[in-house]
Parts: C-alpha cells; structure tokens; sequence
C-alpha cells in the first residue's frame, strides 16, 4: 500500500506508512466549547494537547447542522441532503447505509486496517423495519466495513436504552424481551413522562424542558417508548466510562495491527448526565461538566497511545458532528449557568441553523513527525475524510457513490494553505460557501464572512451578480449529483 510523509512533499512516494487512525468524534460540541478554541469558563487539557501538538483547523464544518446527516456523510463521502432518509432518525429504524457500499471505514479495511465504532451510531441498524432487539441485529457496522463495534442504537434520549455489541444487546435475558414504539401509545404498565409527571417530579433524575417525555427509563424521560430489557438498559452516568473502557480495549488488543478506531462520545449531548467524578467541576451545569467529562474521555485514549508506545505512529482526529445547543429538551440549567460562554465562538446559530455556528466545528489532526504544529484556516469538511484517507493509504474507492468526497489531504496533514474552494452547508435546506463568502438560499442572504463573521449584515441588495451567480453555482451541484471537481 502506498502512503505518503508530509516532508518534504506530499506526491513523493515512500515506503508503505499505515498509521493506526484514531477518530474522536463528539456530539453537540461547539467551536467554542473547548479551551483551545477559546472557551474561559470550562478547561480542556487533553483536547488543548492535541491542539498544542497537531493542527488546529478555524474552518473545519461537520457536513450538516445535526447528528445523523454529517455521520451519513462523513462516512459514505456523500452530502446527507442528496438522499432521502437521512434527516434525524429515530432510535428504532433501519440503517440508511447500504450494505456493501464503499465507506470510510471499508476503504481503510481494504488497507488492512483492523476497523472499530465505539458509541454513538444513529445510522440506524437492521433491515426494512429496524431490528428485532432480542435477535441478531444486522444488518449493522458490520456490513459496512467495522470488524467490531459497541454502540447505542441511537442518541441518550431515545430508546432503546441499551448498549449492542457485535449485533447482539448487551445483558439482555430471554425472560425479558425489548419492545420498542414510536407510536402514539406507551405500553401498558409502564412509566409515561406526561402522565406521570406530576408524581414522578421528585424522583425524576433529569426533568424534561420539551418533547422527552415518553418512555421513563432509569428515572429519565425519552423520546419514544420502551418495554422490557432492564437487565440491559445503560446507566446514563456510566456511559463515557463504558464507551471509553471499550475504546481503551480496542486499541490494547490491536495494537500491533494497523487499526482504525471510531470513537463517537454521547458526551455533551442530552441528557447530560455526567459521573459524580464530574459533577460541580464547572460553573455551568450538567452542560459545563459533560465538556470537562469528554475531555477525559479523550485523555484516557492518549493516555494509552503514550502506554503502548503507538503515539508516533497514530493519526489523531478530534471532531464534532455538529454546532452547540443548550436547552435541547431537560431542563439541565445549560441556558440558565450559561454566563459568559460563548459555545459557538465567534459564529452565530448553532446546531440546527443555517448559520456557521451550525456547522462550523473544531478540527484538529495529530500526527507526530508527519504533522507539523500550528493553525490552518484551510476550509475543509468532514465528507472528505474518504478520499484523503483513501489517499494517505494509497486506496481505491468508489466515486461515484462518494460524490461529494475531496482529496484535501495536503490541507489536513497542513502542507496547503487551502482546501475545499465551496462547500455545501446543511440544515434543512442548503447553504453554499465560497471562500470568505456565504449565501444562505432563504430568502437570498448573502454574507461576507472576512468582514461580519457573526453574519449580522445582509449584503445580498449591494451584490446582486454574486449572489446570482453563487445560487446558480448551488443549483449546480445539487442538479449535477456531485460537488466533487
């Protein structure tokens, strides 16, 4: 397999390098939410070590606004908007990634990467239908290029509360089966957040703000109703511990293979519910404290890179699959303790928004002696984590299901200065920039970012051309099937 080192120069060809790969993928976390962003009201030591020893990306977006169409992306190179199905998926649905199809991990797995998901999925599992839970759960990971995975099924806040591991539920007995409903109806006997609300108050561990409000599993309102499998439903204040103990294991038994790991915390999304180890570490709540727990999370791994003596040779990627939000349904006190931090930085919106802060995410890529120290301002995206990777592992893949994948290795191993020339920003509907500039297709916004990064002024009447011909170049690439040059 051919690779390439990043001195002197990316086209010359050396001996085969296949660095373990090592994907930190967070839910909900800000451009600003860690220290070395800017953040003041909360610390991150670990991820500012990754900062201080890699390459921190100021352009770096997710490829939409919410969870499951910039995982779709990031792992088949395709923009989630290009498919139906792909908005945010309940806890019980099918998976939405064909099996089969070539993806991040599948590439990498052709390079004879040993391939592992630990965490959050939300891509959906089983056939038409959604799985059974209490059979084999497939298809899944598996048939899409994992050798091993660990995952909820979903998001905290909806059921299933339990964990799968290798297609099965962990824990589960016979004796009590899963039934799962996104329907109108609760099961029969069980626990109903609206119904119960009232005498549930003072035993609820996390009340809910809007919308989780179905099931209540280990005292926490959900989106969705449950039945069944308490021998396997999660403790909500262990989970970083159990998503980060089994990443610890994946990287311990396969440390001398070639591996690529994802590891996709539930930390800071909702509920956020931290171990007690966490609680009161900041001044901001559950939101504040679930920041400082992923941060740990996050040093645990380096930590066991540096044990194992695979620091050198393993590509570090820290991420995040969307902007911030504060109140997302618990009341959690996150807009309340909020004071002066500012989650999104200096962009404006969040997640859900058309807005950069929507999108607009920290990027930073670790590699020692590959990778120099620094800050690129490089505009680049997580749907073209395919076909560099492919091309810093000499790989192969399908482009044409990979439409919107670009080779941006030599902006990510921080060789170029630049990136992607346009990129399509999701939420809803579409965004598209080029270079500083940003039109927003509602109601024909037009923004210049060098001059008004909080996207205060409309500008749209004093361009006409521009605003033209940047809504004629998005009609383009959505009409074409691919932004790919």
């Amino acid at each position: 397999m051919l690779a390439f080192t990043a001195v002197p120069a990316l086209a010359q060809p050396v001996k085969p390098i296949r660095p373990n790969i090592v994907l930190i993928y967070t839910d909900d976390v800000g451009y600003g939410d860690v220290s070395c962003y800017g953040a003041k009201s909360v610390t991150t030591p670990n991820v500012d070590r990754l900062a201080r020893e890699g390459l921190r990306f100021t352009d770096a977006h997710a490829a939409s606004a919410t969870c499951t169409p910039s995982r779709y992306a990031l792992l088949t190179g395709e923009y989630a908007w290009r498919k139906k199905g792909t908005g945010v998926l309940p806890g019980d649905a099918a998976m939405i990634i064909e099996q089969g199809r070539t993806t991040l991990a599948s590439t990498l797995q052709k390079a004879g990467y040993t391939t592992g998901v630990v965490g959050k999925w939300h891509l959906g599992l089983g056939a038409t239908g959604g799985p059974d839970w209490n059979e084999k759960i497939a298809p899944g990971p598996g048939q899409v290029g994992f050798n091993y995975h660990f995952l909820m099924a979903a998001t905290g806040d909806r059921v299933p509360c339990v964990y799968i591991e290798n297609e099965h539920v962990v824990g589960l007995i016979k004796d009590d089966p899963i039934s799962v409903c996104y329907g109108k109806m609760n099961f029969d006997g069980e626990l109903d957040g609206v119904r119960d609300r009232v005498g549930l108050r003072m035993g609820l561990r996390m009340d809910w703000s809007q919308g989780h409000n179905n099931a209540v599993v280990n005292g926490v309102g959900r989106i969705g109703y449950m039945k069944g499998g308490k021998s396997a439903h999660w403790v909500d204040e262990d989970m970083a511990d159990v998503f980060t103990a089994k990443a610890v294991a994946f990287l311990e038994k396969n440390k001398t293979n070639p591996f690529f790991l994802s590891f996709n915390t539930h930390d800071i999304h909702v509920p956020r519910m931290p171990n007690k180890r966490f609680v009161g570490k900041t001044t901001m709540g559950p939101r504040g404290d679930a920041i400082v727990e992923m941060d740990a999370s996050v040093g645990e791994l380096l930590k066991t890179l540096d044990k194992l003596k695979l620091t050198q040779n393993t590509l570090v990627i820290f991420s995040s699959d969307n902007g911030p939000v504060l109140d997302d349904g618990y009341k959690d006190g996150a807009v309340e303790k909020l004071g002066d931090h500012k989650p999104a930085g200096p962009w404006r919106g969040g997640k859900y928004s058309l807005f950069e802060g929507g999108t607009r995410v920290p990027l930073i890529l670790r590699w020692p002696g590959h990778v120099k120290p620094g800050i690129s301002e490089a505009l680049v995206c997580q749907v073209d984590f395919l076909a560099s990777l492919a091309a810093l592992t000499g790989q192969s893949y399908n482009k044409a299901t990979a439409p919107d994948s670009e080779n941006v290795l030599s902006a990510l191993l921080g060789q170029s200065k630049t990136g992607r020339e346009t990129l399509v920003e999701h939420a809803g509907t579409l965004t598209l920039r080029q270079g500083s500039w940003k039109y927003i297709k509602n109601n024909r916004q037009l923004y210049d970012l060098a001059t008004d990064p909080g996207e205060t002024t409309n500008v749209a009447a004093k361009f006409p051309e521009r605003i033209a011909a940047m809504a004629a170049a998005l009609e383009k690439i959505r009409g074409v099937g691919a932004s790919r040059p």
